[in-house]
């Protein structure tokens, strides 16, 4: 990921219960808003997704896209583009680090690269508000 965009957030959950909320794509329409449709395409030996369709709805932006997963046990899973109609470039991460009283650090690095003409800055700050929307998100899934 060269140019990209990082944020992080404290869930009072251990790595495991977290890594689980991130896993379970077909409850993701339930907490993360922006996506309205998906279907696990396939998956590994350890039962986790490892190709996924999304369709996103973010009011003035609507894709459909395909993503490659690669899990590192409870510790990160990345995500790479597969195919979209609106992206060039989509590939990020969530790594998680076990935490004081049992909580975990979940780090999110994010970096889009979309087919039409954008100034970095202004990409800068979508995928800020993708990520920090995402971690509240999961945060609140997480910890309910």
């Amino acid at each position: 990921m060269a140019e990209h965009t990082r944020s992080s957030i404290t869930i009072d959950a251990t790595p495991a219960e977290v890594m689980g909320v991130i896993a379970d794509f077909a409850a993701y329409p339930e907490w993360t808003g922006e996506v309205k449709e998906i279907e696990v395409l396939g998956e590994g030996p350890d039962g986790r997704a490892e190709q996924v369709r999304l369709l996103l709805d973010a009011g003035a932006i609507r894709d459909e896209h395909v993503l490659a997963y690669t899990w590192d046990g409870d510790r990160k899973v990345t995500w790479t583009l597969v195919k979209s109609q609106m992206l060039k470039a989509l590939d990020g991460s969530y790594s998680l680090a076990a935490a004081d009283g049992g909580s975990t650090e979940v780090t999110y690095q994010l970096a889009v690269d979309v087919k039409i003409p954008m100034l970095g800055m202004i990409k800068r700050k979508a995928e800020k508000v993708i990520i920090d929307r995402a971690l509240a998100g999961l945060k609140k899934r997480v910890e309910s």
